[in-house]
This record gives C-alpha cells, structure tokens and sequence, in this order.
C-alpha cells in the first residue's frame, strides 16, 4: 500500500506496481469523503489511513460501478453506518448488478466487473455539477455510462477515476496502452 498527498487529497494505492487499485480521501471539516471503495481487500487499509490522519469517513462517492472501485463497499457500510453513499444517478443500476441501456445510449454491453453481490445502496444519486462539500461533479461517460469525475475546488485536483489511465503510459480509458490494457478492456463506449 501507497500513500501520497496533494493538497487536501489523499491517494491510497493497493498493489501500486503490479494492478494499482486506488482510492483517494478529500479532507473536509467534517472528516473525510472517500472516493471509491476499492476491492474487497482494500477495506482495512482504507480503515487504517483514515484513522492514522484523524478523521472519520462520513461520505462514500463512487466514479463508477465496477468490482475494482466497489468492492469494500459492503464492509466500509458496516464499519461506517452512518456515512452517506453517493453514485451517478445513471451508475446506480450497475452498482445493484442491472448492466440495461437506456434508450438514446450507444447499445454496445457494458463491459468490465459489474457487481453482482453488493447490498449497499446509494443514499444519494448525483448528476453532472452536483456538490458534496468541496468536490463538484463532472459527467465523464464512456468507461461506463455514469461514470462520473470529482474536482476539488480549493486546489482543482481532479479525480478521474477511470476516465484517464497513467499506468502504463498517459491514456483516456478506451485507448489501449498494451502495457496495462485493462482500462480499455473494461471500457464500455470510447
């Protein structure tokens, strides 16, 4: 595990060579807001980083629904019952396992690890130019159909989640980088 700051933004990086998982917690006055639940693995690291910088997690906003940035949803839940969830109105399907297009969308299958098992519900869906606290919202479909970008806007640093791709080489999601293709691979509409 990695961890790297910048700014009010926290990166946390599971297996940072080989597949970097990451997930990132944005400091507010509150606590923290954690982008992304990781894999299931991720759970007590993401626990320990929060705890270590002194402060607790009270919100939980997804860039998409794929098992790489879901998969401590379910336990973080438990630890943290009272931390509200956040997701793309349009991504809400895909967390609770519904891969449908809607009509007007690009009808190519949703590509990637759609949940299958996730129990956590979204206690709050949000649209492009939405806030939660200090980060703001950016519609960037095209890895899935709601994935959706976080700027924070004391600093402006972005969290793409899976818009963009530096392992491997510096890509949008849909361009193969063949060494680490797979953001393209997962990617549902370039």
């Amino acid at each position: 595990m990695r961890i790297t700051r910048e700014h009010d933004v926290v990166q946390v990086s599971f297996l940072p060579r080989l597949f970097p998982v990451n997930v990132y917690l944005v400091e507010e006055e509150d606590g923290f807001t954690l982008i992304d639940a990781g894999m299931p693995f991720s759970l007590k690291g993401i626990l320990a980083t929060a705890q270590s910088l002194g402060k607790p997690i009270t919100r939980i906003i997804l860039t998409h629904a794929h098992g790489d940035h879901v998969g401590a949803l379910d336990g973080l839940k438990d630890a943290l019952p009272k931390a509200e969830v956040c997701i793309s109105r349009r991504d809400a399907p895909l967390l609770a396992g519904d891969a449908s297009l809607l009509p007007g969308e690009p009808q190519t299958p949703v590509r990637g690890s759609v949940p299958k098992a996730i129990s956590t519900r979204p206690d709050r869906l949000l649209d492009d130019g939405d806030r939660i606290g200090s980060l703001v919202a950016i519609a960037t479909p095209g890895h899935t159909p709601g994935h959706i970008a976080f700027m924070d806007t004391r600093s402006r640093v972005i969290i793409a989640g899976d818009a963009y791709q530096l392992h491997g080489g510096l890509a949008v999601s849909g361009r193969l980088r063949p060494l680490f293709p797979f953001p393209a691979l997962a990617t549902w509409n370039r």
